[in-house]
């Protein structure tokens, strides 16, 4: 009987299916490897990761200021009230009637109708002038009507556009709306997320290029490690692997030194702004990074190290070579 050589007998593709099935392993035991080399050199990774840490909190934290501002912002519905009076001539049953149709308008969250009676008793008790009131034959005061748009709605352009509705009612005399305060309200807003945002472009790229060049130190040490690599066969995308792991890993702890600076920065302020709100009557809490903000925080600073290791090692190790 013939003898059967099982190497012919194995299929044509099990060498690839062996490859990548132990590829998973290989990138395994690299990432393993980068972070030893840095469990290695613990000065040097401490103070990049501390650089990076720091570098990626102070957006961080600005973002968490932004987001607490957006949050009192919201609470001053006030801000966004429109003071409607009402003709001298209006009774006090077309004045409910006109409530009736405002409070159906899709724009307004809640009216507050104050008839010309308790405003002129109200009048009478604050001023102090309540003697010479008592002298005049009518009532100078107009009826009035406090309409608190929806949030949707409490925007300048939409609030203006809301008080020149409630102006062409016939009732109304004239409406009055601080536009000037929700208009600088708002620019603060727009102001404090453009410095937000301009910010962690800056640091952003500041913390791609520390990465970049500590990554960079790294091939430079380790340059005839690599020629000796090269010399044997090895491929430029096996020796960039272990590098860029290191900047992954880089991100990993940069981004949470982050998200645990910026939590320690607001439980300490915390306490200072609960103490402030209490004056102010208000239960308003600083609120820090939610989870969601976390793990978006530690992937743009994952993807932060990945970029700045990636450039680096496309750069520098494609010009090392073996010598002849």
């Amino acid at each position: 009987m013939a003898k059967v050589n099982p190497i012919k007998m194995r299929p044509k593709n099990s060498f690839s299916l062996a490859f990548l099935l132990s590829l998973p392993v290989r990138h395994l035991q690299q990432a393993i490897g980068s972070l030893g080399d840095l469990w290695r050199t613990p000065m040097a990774s401490i103070m990049t990761v501390l650089v990076l840490g720091i570098s990626l909190a102070l957006p961080a934290t600005l973002q968490v200021f932004s987001k607490n501002a957006k949050q009192i912002s919201t609470q001053w519905d006030s801000a966004a009230q429109i003071s409607v009076f009402l003709k001298l001539s209006t009774s006090n049953k077309n004045a409910q009637n006109l409530v009736k149709r405002i409070q159906l308008y899709p724009e307004v969250k809640s009216v507050v109708y104050i008839s010309a009676d308790s405003a002129l008793a109200e009048f009478t008790q604050l001023s102090g002038f309540g003697d010479s009131l008592a002298y005049l034959d009518d009532n100078p005061l107009p009826a009035t009507i406090l309409v608190t748009p929806t949030q949707r709605h409490s925007q300048p352009t939409a609030a203006k556009a809301l008080l020149e509705k409630i102006e062409s009612e016939r009732e109304v005399q004239q409406g009055k709306l601080d536009l000037e305060w929700l208009t600088r309200l708002q620019s603060i807003m727009y102001l404090i997320q453009d410095i937000v945002a301009a910010l962690a472009i800056l640091l952003s790229l500041s913390v791609t290029l520390i990465i970049g060049n500590t990554i960079r130190m790294a091939i430079l040490n380790q340059k005839d490690a690599i020629a000796v690599m090269k010399m044997v066969g090895a491929t430029d995308a096996f020796i960039q692997r272990p590098f860029l792991y290191t900047g992954m890993w880089y991100g990993i702890f940069g981004g949470l030194l982050a998200a645990l600076t910026v939590l320690i920065l607001t439980s300490y302020l915390d306490y200072a702004i609960i103490d402030l709100a209490q004056l102010y009557q208000s239960n308003f809490a600083l609120s820090g990074l939610d989870g969601g903000e976390i793990g978006t925080l530690i992937i743009v600073a994952i993807s932060l190290g990945l970029i700045g290791s990636y450039m680096s090692v496309k750069k520098h190790i494609r010009d090392i070579e073996p010598d002849a």
